[in-house]
């Protein structure tokens, strides 16, 4: 007979397996702006019961994936030029203070460690003399790696929830562009500017200079501007950005 646990993880692994599906539909553009979806059509869709389709929505709302209609259901989100340069602002100002405050307050010497290990695998990656869209694979992992443990090293389980949320935002990830970066011709000039403001903060969270790792991380958000500028500037990259399809218009000269 189960346990009250297992039947609780049970419910979990459905939910986020729902959740996921989903997001995938909306990313893929299989599910557009404006289209309307309910528990009743997910059950048949997703070969699921309605109860983690209903929770999973629920968490999709939160994300700010999908808008509550008064009359029951839910409808998919468009998102503004304005909503992606906010989403990508509010995370560099969280990571900006989790750098701030780990430089205040000091972080232990394996874990400063470990972060250089991460960038010392990075400057690998950016020393070859062609970048592959393998390379830019590992980048990724290497790159959320070097993002997870700065927040880490803030040592704040407050800031580190309000972070989590955060990056489940549409487009807000630090790692959301990078695949199309790879595709991009400034690609390697982008990498080389990340891994430097990546450095910068180390050095900066390593010398006690609080407002400086801040500032670093702050301006280091804004590659992701401009990576999503040069991928919407043509089909070609835009269509390798997932969700693409859920952003009004184009961007217009670098101004939201």
């Amino acid at each position: 007979m189960p346990t009250g646990v297992t039947d609780i993880e049970r419910a979990s692994s459905q939910t986020v397996k729902a959740q996921l599906a989903l997001r995938d539909l909306i990313l893929s553009g299989d599910l557009k702006p404006g289209d309307r979806i309910s528990e009743l059509n997910l059950v048949d869709r997703l070969g699921m019961s309605r109860t983690p389709i209903r929770t999973a929505l629920a968490r999709l709302e939160d994300e700010g994936f999908l808008e509550a209609i008064p009359s029951g259901g839910f409808t998919i989100k468009a998102f503004s030029e304005r909503d992606v340069y906010d989403a990508i602002e509010l995370r560099g100002t969280l990571e900006g203070f989790a750098a701030r405050i780990a430089a205040e307050r000091g972080v232990r010497g394996r874990l400063l460690e470990e972060m250089k290990e991460a960038l010392r695998r990075i400057d690998d990656i950016a020393a070859l003399p062609t970048l592959s869209v393998d390379h830019f694979s590992e980048y990724v992992g290497l790159n959320a790696r070097f993002h997870m443990l700065l927040v880490e090293a803030a040592d704040s389980p407050v800031l580190k929830r309000q972070i989590e949320r955060t990056l489940n935002l549409p487009f807000a990830s630090p790692s959301g562009f990078v695949r199309v970066q790879a595709e991009l011709p400034e690609a390697r000039k982008i990498l080389i500017i990340a891994q430097d403001h990546h450095h910068c903060a180390v050095r900066a969270i390593e010398d006690r200079e609080g407002s400086r790792a801040e500032a670093v991380m702050r301006e280091h958000a804004r590659l992701a501007q401009r990576n999503l500028q040069l991928a919407l500037r043509d089909q070609g990259t835009r269509s390798l950005l997932p969700g693409a399809v859920l952003i009004q218009g184009a961007m217009r000269s670098g101004v939201f």
